[in-house]
């Protein structure tokens, strides 16, 4: 028995772990590889309280345990990644030119840095304040309020993979402009800590009638992914929040 306790605790470090090799990868630029370990320790985040519910150990201590990995792996992370992309959108090779403007840089040690990039660092803030919540809302057993920080971290992934591999030149002239960006990390720090009630994928049972949304929901993010790949997650990221508005009823 004290073993078996143990279980979830150690797949919940591995999510930790993902997190961790993720973030030096997101550190260097390498957007594909950090996606991967993101994606990685998302799905040990998702086994960890599945394993705690059928080895009956859930936990105070998986709990907090928990949020702590997802607060490096889907919170620092995808707040590193907005923070490179906004850097590849501000061209300031004449450092000293922006020196008085809005979007100015501060010079330390011989070390140069675009202050405005630092926005994206507002994602792990408002991630970090989401986690601390849910932890002490004992509502959210059948719902979320707020969009669920894997969720948000998965909407912001799918930028640099777009970039990556979708190879449209209008996608690629959205995804690297300041503006969206800026304007995209602000829509997801309001998601994640807003009122919004949104279904969880957890089923009671497996009939269409009592789970309805939630089928409609999968089988149209799975044609939506085989039709736009990586360019389907923010339109599933908007599904998922209309279905919820239009289910509202069924949220309880």
């Amino acid at each position: 028995m004290s073993f078996k306790r143990h279980i979830p605790n150690m797949v919940t470090l591995l999510n930790l772990f993902s997190g961790c090799i993720a973030l030096i990868f997101a550190v260097y630029g390498n957007f594909v590889v950090a996606a991967f370990f993101v994606f990685l320790g998302i799905f040990f985040d998702f086994f960890d309280g599945l394993l705690a519910r059928k080895l009956n150990v859930q936990s105070v201590l998986g709990i907090q345990l928990d949020s702590l990995a997802d607060l490096v792996t889907s919170g620092v992370v995808p707040g590193i990644i907005m923070f490179k992309l906004i850097s590849l959108t501000v061209d300031s090779p004449d450092f000293a030119s922006h020196s008085d403007s809005w979007n100015s840089v501060f010079h330390w040690q011989g070390f140069k840095m675009s202050v405005l990039p630092l926005i994206g660092l507002l994602i792990p803030l408002a991630s970090a304040y989401r986690l601390a919540k849910f932890n002490l809302d004992e509502d959210q057993q059948t719902f979320f309020k707020g969009l669920p920080v894997p969720a948000n971290t998965l909407l912001i992934l799918s930028l640099p993979l777009i970039l990556e591999y979708q190879n449209n030149d209008l996608m690629n002239s959205i995804i690297i402009n300041k503006w969206f960006l800026i304007t995209l990390t602000l829509l997801s720090c309001y998601l994640l800590n807003s009122s919004i009630k949104l279904f969880a994928l957890k089923f009671k049972d497996w009939s269409f009638k009592e789970n309805a949304m939630r089928y409609i929901f999968l089988i149209l993010s799975v044609v939506t992914i085989i039709v736009l790949k990586f360019a389907a997650i923010p339109l599933i990221i908007l599904l998922y929040i209309i279905l919820s508005l239009l289910d509202r009823k069924n949220i309880n």
